[in-house]
């Protein structure tokens, strides 16, 4: 083996090992709580738009699920509007606190109008408790 192949082949493990390590890192899951919450965020309101209402209670602090039932956490949301879309647009945070801008895109239900959708804008709440990000509900 001469030594332009030995020093290819040095380069190719060096390479592969370096892609390794980052496909490693990428998997650890997120390295800051802005991304933590982010990902949260996008879960909490798939779920919701998906009627998925075990995933999104899931994702309410523990506290909350101790002193609400999932079937109580579902009835609160009502049928006035269809959220057909979410994107989180950015995420703050404190210590113990983030705050994630939603974008939601809703489908107004009155009967015998036809109303194109609209887009409204809030802001999450989201708690660290028992080591975890949580969106925040009211008790």
């Amino acid at each position: 083996m001469n030594l332009k192949t030995l020093s290819s082949k040095a380069i190719a493990a060096a390479i592969a090992a370096g892609a390794l390590v980052l496909a490693g890192c990428a998997s650890l899951g997120p390295s800051t709580p802005e991304q933590a919450v982010k990902e949260r965020a996008e879960a909490y309101w798939k779920a919701r738009i998906a009627g998925q209402a075990d995933k999104s209670y899931a994702l309410t602090p523990p506290s909350y699920r101790k002193a609400f039932t999932q079937e109580q956490f579902a009835r609160q949301f009502g049928s006035g509007a269809s959220v057909t879309a979410s994107e989180v647009t950015g995420v703050t945070c404190e210590a113990d606190r983030c705050v994630a801008k939603v974008k939601l895109t809703a489908k107004p239900v009155i009967i015998g109008v036809k109303l194109d959708s609209i887009d409204t804008y809030l802001d999450e709440t989201w708690v660290l408790e028992e080591g975890n990000w949580w969106r925040f509900q009211d008790l």
